[in-house]
């Protein structure tokens, strides 16, 4: 397969996270902010979910990239049958991690390759089950004033002090949790033909 150029490679993200994460593999990249509507479908599951916004993601920018890989992802939380969203403020935040404490909570990470030149993509949704511990009302004031993970799904920013929080892990990649599953995009890139490490 011909091999895209690094200077070619997209993130379809404004994300810190995401960008951070990619970095990470020490190719050349690009930042492209996708516009696209975030809406949850009726009933679509959030594995669906996450993997339709990754897709559209990348798609929404693939006319200003027609000769690369572009990278989409999305991330899904859910707690029982409750989608967890970006919490936004403090409150929302306490909400949310009120009700996540003592309990298992699925992250869906779903990310596309879609190489413009080929017309073709891949695909992955990528499972994590964070447990959480039972934290007491102290602790999550505590946590929420140290980290303020407003951004964040869950409220819980694992990569920093919201891992003690968390009791125990369960998946195969602990970078998908913080939004980019980087083994599966080092697969999907190697098939493009990027030379990795």
């Amino acid at each position: 397969m011909p091999t895209v150029p690094p200077a070619q490679l997209v993130l379809a993200s404004t994300s810190p996270y995401r960008r951070e994460l990619l970095g990470r593999l020490r190719l050349a990249f690009e930042i492209a902010a996708p516009d696209a509507d975030e809406t949850p479908l009726a009933g679509e599951a959030p594995p669906a979910l996450a993997l339709r916004l990754a897709c559209a993601k990348a798609a929404a920018v693939r006319e200003a990239w027609p000769d690369a890989l572009i990278i989409g992802s999305d991330q899904v939380a859910v707690v029982g049958n409750a989608l967890l969203n970006k919490p936004g403020d403090h409150a929302n935040a306490v909400r949310q991690l009120r009700l996540m404490r003592g309990k298992a909570v699925q992250f869906f990470t779903a990310l596309c390759v879609l190489n413009t030149r080929a017309a073709r993509q891949q695909t992955a949704i990528v499972p994590i089950t964070v447990h959480m511990r039972d934290s007491s009302d102290a602790e999550i004031e505590r946590y929420l004033t140290a980290e303020q993970p407003y951004d964040c799904a869950g409220s819980a920013r694992i990569e920093g002090l919201g891992i003690a929080l968390v009791a125990r892990l369960e998946g195969d990649d602990p970078s998908a949790l913080i939004g980019l599953p980087l083994i599966a995009l080092c697969d999907m890139l190697r098939k493009e033909g990027v030379n990795l490490p």
